[in-house]
């Protein structure tokens, strides 16, 4: 009964992570962080190795198992495909219907998990508030960044793939995000529901050789630069809410493939401006509404874990 338990509880992680990892601005990561499961997904993608295939190779299904903690990874990566097969149009469509209120949600969700995460680190000292800095400007440069036009080819889908999924795994930079500015976001949206079964292959491809190799960096800083990392990590998330800000200008627009008008490049504006320069209403109570629910959220998320996790 408690391994069921288990396996729920983290499908249901995997859920939110995948949730997270479809929306330009907010990553898996930062999901897996605050449930307390990020080392140990680290930890499991590092398992994947010469190894793992050697036993794959002598069919030895138990010690495969075992040696890449299967109990932990097959919950966790079904709820992420549940999540990004079944949620991807609700997502998109919940942004483009009332944007505002998704991303205060969100916003709400980042600046919790930000202050919780700088909670891990154990000994302050000038080293971690460079890196808590240089994170923030990372982020706030990579969000800033313009969407680029860039080829349909099979090598730019693969590489896109590499890059995307290291910054899915990172909280605070989006993957999804790094597809936008790599002007790939809605192709590949548009793959898994339209079922392109090549591009998705390929774009996986990608993701599977990226994840594997940044995974292994990711989790040997943590175990020798444990606090600096930690620093970077929570700066990228700090950073990040340029771009998860509710209240925009478009400066520039495109036409997407489907003939619709998208905004390319934008501004964050002040809520008692937004309406002079967009016309349209801020809904501000709303907004301080659903960034407080996103807080909510979080704050409960983290009890949890530290209730299930009391040596935390």
């Amino acid at each position: 009964m408690k391994n069921i338990k288990g396996f729920i509880l983290l499908y249901f992680k995997g859920i939110a992570m995948g949730s997270a990892d479809v929306v330009p601005g907010v990553s898996g990561g930062t999901i897996a962080f605050i449930t307390g499961i990020y080392e140990n997904l680290l930890n499991a993608i590092r398992s994947v190795d010469l190894q793992a295939l050697q036993y794959l190779k002598k069919f030895q299904i138990k010690a495969l198992w075992k040696h890449v903690n299967g109990n932990f990874l097959l919950p966790l990566l079904a709820g992420i495909a549940t999540s990004v097969l079944t949620l991807a149009k609700v997502i998109t469509h919940l942004l483009a219907e009332h944007p505002i209120q998704v991303w205060s949600f969100f916003f709400g969700l980042i600046v919790i998990s930000a202050l919780i995460i700088l909670r891990e680190i154990k000994q302050w000292n000038i080293g971690v508030f460079v890196a808590i800095a240089l994170g923030i400007a990372a982020a706030y440069f990579i969000t800033s960044a313009t969407p680029a036009e860039t080829p349909e080819a099979s090598w730019f889908l693969f590489i896109a793939g590499a890059v995307a999924i290291c910054a899915m795994i990172l909280p605070g930079i989006s993957g999804a995000f790094i597809l936008l500015i790599f002007g790939k976001y809605e192709f590949i949206l548009s793959a898994v529901k339209e079922f392109r079964i090549v591009d998705i292959a390929i774009f996986g491809l990608g993701c599977i050789v990226g994840l594997l190799s940044f995974a292994r960096l990711v989790g040997w800083l943590f175990n020798k630069y444990h606090n600096i990392t930690v620093g970077v990590l929570s700066g990228f998330m700090i950073g990040s809410l340029n771009k998860v800000w509710p209240w925009k200008e478009a400066i520039e627009t495109y036409i997407d493939r489907h003939g619709d008008l998208k905004p390319l490049v934008e501004a964050n504006v002040l809520p008692n401006q937004y309406f002079a320069k967009t016309g349209a209403e801020p809904f501000f109570l709303e907004a301080i509404l659903f960034a407080a629910a996103g807080f909510l959220i979080v704050l409960a998320m983290d009890r949890v874990a530290a209730a299930l996790n009391p040596k935390k």
